[in-house]
């Protein structure tokens, strides 16, 4: 009587079925040394773009530069997603609701009797089968704010007006040129300064006077930003960035590389709490004085 033959047991590392015939290679050579691999700093670079500087009329009478902090090709397509994503989803407002089968009015007798109808059983008529019923797994109030660090959405809002730099021109302040609001008057401006009014364009001005702004709110493509209003989406949906002299300078300052603002402020923030505390704890050592003295 034959011995049963013990089964071998077949590994992914160690069986021929996983290996080419003609070279076997050995275990340590498919297992990686270092597994887990350590994510790659974020660097930060500097673009330095040329703009030419168009007057009023759509004559060129200068250039200049644009200095901005970018982040390198291969992070700056996740830090823009990153901060475009989380602004759209902060607009989110979170109202949607729906009610379920508990919550519809009405449904609490039951609709016909169990049995001897010949139709399917029916507890309620609120069941999400019916008509009015219920809803299964509908929205709810919920917060859908996400958070984004200040210097991860400056860096985000600086590399995407680097790149726009190809597609971007600067026109000299036209804030007094518009002695009344006339759209047609904008839009030969714009013809003048090669804009095509049914692209998007997007401008970027320190301040929007009034007939500037109300000359160019019938125009659907167009969006009038100042600084405070400046957001990442209007910059990536513009076909065209128009600026004024005085929004590259702020640029340069504001998001250059050179920027400290946030450590600057942070400090100034803290000086004046222990300053604040040490005032405090003065008028308190003058009042118990007062006190102690009437007291006497």
């Amino acid at each position: 009587m034959a011995a049963s033959a013990t089964p071998l047991s077949l590994s992914f590392f160690t069986s021929s079925i996983f290996l080419t015939s003609s070279s076997h290679k050995p275990l340590s050579t498919l297992i990686p040394n270092n597994p887990l691999k350590t994510p790659k700093p974020l660097t930060i670079s500097s673009e330095l773009a040329t703009l030419p500087v168009l007057s009023f009329t759509g004559d060129k009478v200068g250039e200049t530069f644009l200095d901005l902090k970018a982040a390198l090709p291969d992070t700056a397509r996740a830090v823009v997603h990153r901060a475009i994503i989380t602004d759209l989803q902060n607009k989110r407002r979170g109202t949607a609701s729906t009610l379920t089968r508990a919550e519809v009015r009405g449904g609490g007798r039951k609709p016909y009797p169990q049995k001897k109808t010949g139709r399917a059983r029916q507890g309620s008529t609120r069941t999400p089968l019916r008509p009015g019923g219920g809803v299964v797994f509908g929205p709810k109030p919920r917060d859908w704010s996400i958070k984004i660090n200040r210097k991860e959405k400056r860096l985000a809002i600086s590399t995407a007006v680097a790149s726009a730099a190809e597609n971007t021109i600067v026109v000299e302040d036209f804030s007094d040129e518009f002695e009344k609001p006339k759209t047609k008057e904008f839009i030969a401006a714009m013809k003048r300064w090669g804009l095509d009014p049914n692209e998007k364009t997007t401008f970027l001005m320190r301040e929007v006077a009034d007939n500037v702004r109300l000359s160019s709110r019938n125009i659907g493509t167009l969006k009038m930003l100042t600084p405070r209003t400046l957001n990442l989406f209007d910059i990536l949906n513009a076909d065209k960035l128009i600026l004024t002299p005085e929004i590259v300078d702020y640029l340069n300052a504001r998001y250059g590389l050179n920027y400290e603002g946030d450590d600057e402020d942070e400090e100034g923030a803290e000086e004046e709490d222990e300053e604040g505390g040490e005032g405090g704890s003065e008028v308190q050592g003058t009042v118990s004085e007062e006190s102690s003295d009437a007291a006497e």
